[in-house]
């Protein structure tokens, strides 16, 4: 992932801090006995944490909405139409479209707002918006806004922007098992409910894009619609399908948000087995712009963002069509996008000739 290294994101980097980080944790692991409450094996790695506490089966996770918000300042101070609203949507997105992926519905959502300088909120029109998107991504989410924390960090960020994140609590229903991925199996069909646009990944090389264009973020799309507006388009948010899905009888052996790494992500469960992708959502304006102007290859591409990749479900084949169908019911577009098959754990859209390997995600 060149360009994304060039941008300043370096993947091999974070994630090698990612496994230290995860071998440290581990190490604590014994403490939940004293609170009466069990790690689920498996569950670290995972795109949420989960434990036992007596008869509840309980989820976490904490995440970060990245460098979207200094578009959305950007674009504010170009154009003074705020976007704070579709960004903490956004933000909310990255913490729930995580947490549900291991089975569970989110209960809780905190926030956390960081900025420079506290006058960051005297602009009435961001702040105000920012308040608001986050109550509707909860609400939208079935989730509470349970509070946060607001620091103001002079010297340690600039008082241009914001940062944005929180974590979720999220029960998984009872008579259910936690979605952890290792029940994959050959024969598995991949549901694909596929993305809005950038989502929350990415955003650091679109603004170095942005930055090379004479036009910048007014740069116009083949739709006529500006760059920096199509990038602000919000993160979906997936729990609702999530919450059908867990109320019928489907079984899902795997779910995930396609976002860091894009396909790649596929591997994220220790099952070992070829994912084969025939189908391929559509690629969302913005981001084939965003490829073209990188003339990266589809290898590439589909390892750095989304591609139209907004959510996966991996379910039995007698399940797939079923699946689909919840998904529509609850508003999202989904299809059938491929197969498991057997083999070495590994990625294969062959339409593209791309091939991704299981050494090539290394996150746990």
């Amino acid at each position: 992932m060149q360009e994304y290294q060039r941008s300043g994101v370096d993947y091999s980097v974070l994630d090698e801090v990612k496994r230290s980080a995860i071998e440290r944790a581990a190490a604590t692991s014994g403490l939940l006995a004293g609170g009466g409450a069990r790690e689920v094996p498996g569950s670290r790695g995972a795109a949420a944490y989960v434990i036992e506490v007596g008869p509840l089966t309980l989820a976490l996770t904490t995440e970060g909405l990245g460098t979207k918000s200094v578009i959305a300042e950007q674009w504010y101070d170009l154009t003074g139409e705020s976007r704070f609203f579709d960004v903490a949507v956004d933000a909310v997105a990255a913490i729930v479209n995580d947490v549900v992926s291991v089975g569970a519905n989110p209960l809780v959502v905190t926030a956390y707002f960081a900025t420079g300088n506290a006058a960051w909120y005297t602009g009435k029109y961001k702040s105000l918006q920012l308040l608001a998107g986050w109550q509707h991504a909860c609400e939208q989410s079935g989730a509470a806004w349970g509070g946060g924390e607001s620091p103001a960090l002079p010297g340690m960020l600039t008082g241009a922007g914001i940062e944005l994140g929180g974590s979720a609590l999220a029960l998984v229903p009872s008579g259910r098992a936690p979605v952890l991925g290792t029940e994959v199996a050959p024969g598995d069909r991949i549901v694909v409910l596929p993305s809005s646009g950038l989502h929350t990944n990415g955003s650091s090389l679109a603004r170095r894009v942005a930055a090379e264009l004479p036009q910048g973020w007014r740069t116009t799309l083949p739709s006529g619609r500006d760059l920096g507006a199509a990038l602000l388009d919000p993160s979906v948010l997936y729990p609702a399908f999530v919450r059908a899905l867990l109320a019928s009888e489907v079984i899902p052996r795997f779910l995930n948000p396609i976002t860091g790494h894009g396909l790649l992500k596929m591997m994220r469960s220790t099952a070992r087995v070829r994912y084969v992708i025939d189908r391929l959502p559509p690629i969302p304006e913005v981001l084939q712009f965003l490829v073209d102007r990188t003339a990266m290859d589809p290898a590439e591409a589909y390892a750095t963002f989304n591609m139209g990749f907004g959510f996966v479900a991996v379910v039995a084949e007698p399940d797939a069509d079923r699946t689909v169908a919840i998904a529509r019911a609850a508003g999202y577009p989904a299809f059938v996008a491929g197969e498991v098959v057997a083999g070495e754990t590994s990625v294969s859209v062959p339409s593209l000739a791309v091939e991704f390997t299981g050494s090539q995600l290394t996150i746990s």
